[in-house]
């Protein structure tokens, strides 16, 4: 996730620093950073690895008394936690500092092309401080400089970077939809961040950066340009002094922020879990089990419910793939009731957004009792879940608010992949070449899932046409099935309407007597080996007059004429598709919700946390 944080003013810029990272540390607790301007045309710098007390304790006494600078806490993507790793990075001669939330897909290419001189840190940042300063020395101004960076560097992220020639003014990029930034105006100074926390004790008039924008600020003045430098024209929001509306930003509700935020939830979720060096999955500083162990399992349980349970059925399909463990998805509700066979060699993965669900703490003591060993994935350190297993993966999404799950999901199926290809690499089923090529292609995901949000237009049009549906079919095979089992859950949970999710093999088994005109049908329709089944499917439902809504790969024209609506997903590896496709499901959800007037963020009879049975 890493924390962000910019001032340039009149008063000291250290001690407004790092009272902005304290308010961002839960946004990275591996190392922090600074960098001021010492007023003799260099920085200051100071990192610290750990959590922020480090660094408060390593700077104690030593500020200087300047009046702008940019401070990070990071949570590692490239590079193990370190003083080395830590932001800010820095070109060689140490007249350009960039601090950075996000992925650089493409880092080693550019390291290759623009090094100049050796590289200190293993980061995917530092490569951003060499193409800018050799950008500045050949007399290009450090904003244009930045587009050029962003030009070129592929994947989802946000980045600030400031010059010692120039103090006061720092340059700020968000590209994609990961790693917000937010703008703060104040009295003769300017603020940003990456979340709106750490401005409001100093100004509670902000202007949010959007994918593909830029900001070009100093103490008295602030200008904001797309990428071919034209000039924006942002206006100023003042949050109200209510704390809750002023968390949801420019978000109407809790719900469509969260959408929002699943960009840096998947981010998050690999943070330190996907390495680049090589690519690799280690999960060893979470799961205290070796490959004897790994080796000695026999089958997987996974346990969860409603949304959780439809990770889980993805996880299924990734440890079965890749670990070659045969696995089952059960309700937890139902588990402890069917008398399981279980037994030391049965690892049980429960999958639990809050890690309080009283359904999924009984699983999980039932399979306690029989020696089970448990690994939990779960969002609240500390929870009960996290307590009774023997190992936890966080997802570390953040607050969500909303009662309908959305950026838990994407953070569990994340870890899920995570997990399966790690218990493949101790059971020596998987191999590195197609460790390698996941890997590669997860890193991918923070872009694909802002890809996917950029559908929300689309998805506004189509949530016009059919707000007024009494009921809804969800299709899905493979990995699509518990997409679909998502949609439908959704689309039940907020908008109140009537929705199914099935596997589409099993239409022609029941609903498929339900098609008619008003009855509209989302089909998960990806190019992949189960493509042709599906188009069957559609072509069913429209031989019986029923509207169909198709999510079809990047690209795919196939489908033109034969489903009534086509949505184009964002390019990913097929095997990763749930975790993008869910997004367009939950925008459709949300989109026909609010037509209908329905109370989103807490629908009725629904609590966050379901801790009664």
């Amino acid at each position: 996730m890493c924390g962000i944080v910019g001032y340039s003013g009149h008063r000291p810029a250290g001690p407004i620093l790092l009272e902005g990272l304290r308010r961002l540390e839960y946004r990275g607790y591996d190392s922090a950073g600074l960098a001021l301007f010492d007023g003799d045309r260099q920085f200051y710098i100071a990192h610290a690895t750990g959590k922020l007390d480090a660094l408060v304790q390593r700077v104690e006494g030593t500020l200087p008394p300047a009046t702008s600078g940019i401070g990070h806490t990071r949570w590692a993507t490239h590079g193990e936690p370190s003083d080395r790793n830590a932001h800010p990075q820095l070109d060689p001669d140490g007249t350009i500092a960039v601090i950075h939330n996000g992925i650089i897909e493409n880092f080693e290419e550019l390291r290759a092309r623009y090094a100049r001189g050796p590289f200190h840190s293993e980061t995917d940042t530092e490569v951003l401080a060499h193409m800018l300063a050799g950008a500045v020395e050949r007399g290009v101004d450090l904003l244009d400089a930045l587009r050029g960076v962003v030009a070129e560097a592929r994947g989802a992220y946000s980045v600030v970077a400031v010059a010692v020639g120039e103090p006061g003014r720092m340059v700020a990029a968000r590209a994609g939809n990961a790693g917000g930034i937010v703008i703060g105006t104040g009295e003769g100074e300017h603020l940003l961040a990456s979340d709106l926390g750490a401005l409001l004790p100093h100004t509670r008039r902000v202007t949010f950066l959007e994918p593909g924008e830029f900001v070009d600020l100093c103490a008295d003045s602030v200008r904001y340009v797309d990428i071919e430098g034209h000039e924006l024209t942002k206006t100023i929001e003042v949050l109200p002094y209510d704390p809750v509306s002023a968390v949801k930003g420019p978000y109407k509700h809790f719900m469509l922020k969260e959408i929002h935020e699943q960009p840096d939830a998947a981010l998050n979720a690999m943070r330190g879990r996907y390495l680049t060096g090589p690519l690799r999955v280690d999960l060893s500083g979470d799961i205290p089990f070796d490959a004897a162990w790994a080796k000695a399992l026999t089958r997987v349980v996974l346990v969860g419910m409603g949304t959780s349970m439809h990770s889980a059925l993805v996880g299924r399909h990734y440890i079965e793939r890749f670990a070659r463990l045969p696995a089952e998805v059960d309700n937890s509700a139902e588990f402890r009731y069917r008398g399981p066979v279980l037994d030391e060699h049965t690892l049980v993965i429960s999958v639990a957004q809050s890690g309080e669900t009283v359904d999924t703490l009984a699983a999980m003591d039932e399979a306690k009792r029989a020696g089970c060993p448990q690994i939990t994935i779960c969002n609240s350190p500390g929870a009960q879940t996290t307590r009774v297993a023997n190992a936890t993966l966080l997802m570390r999404a953040g607050p969500e608010i909303a009662v309908a799950s959305t950026k838990t999901m994407v953070a569990s199926m994340v870890l899920l992949h995570a997990l399966a290809l790690y218990l493949g690499r101790l059971r020596g089923t998987l191999a590195p070449d197609v460790e390698a090529q996941q890997v590669q292609a997860a890193l991918h995901l923070p872009a694909a899932i802002g890809a996917a949000l950029n559908l929300g237009g689309q998805i506004e049009v189509l949530a016009d046409r059919y707000a007024d549906s009494r009921d809804f079919l969800f299709l899905g095979r493979g990995l699509g099935y518990p997409a679909a089992l998502e949609g439908a859950l959704k689309l039940k949970e907020v908008s109140y309407i009537h929705a199914e999710g099935y596997a589409a093999g099993e239409m022609k088994h029941g609903p498929i007597a339900l098609i008619d005109d008003q009855f509209p049908t989302v089909a998960l329709a990806p190019r992949d080996d189960v493509f042709d089944k599906m188009r069957s499917n559609i072509e069913q439902i429209r031989a019986r007059k029923g509207p169909v809504i198709a999510l079809v790969s990047a690209g795919d024209r196939s489908l033109e004429g034969v489903a009534t609506d086509i949505v184009e997903m964002p390019e990913v590896d097929p095997l990763l598709t749930p975790i993008v496709a869910v997004v367009p499901l939950q925008l459709l959800s949300y989109y026909i919700a609010t037509r209908r007037g329905a109370d989103v963020d807490q629908p009725r009879n629904l609590a966050k946390t379901v801790t009664v049975e």
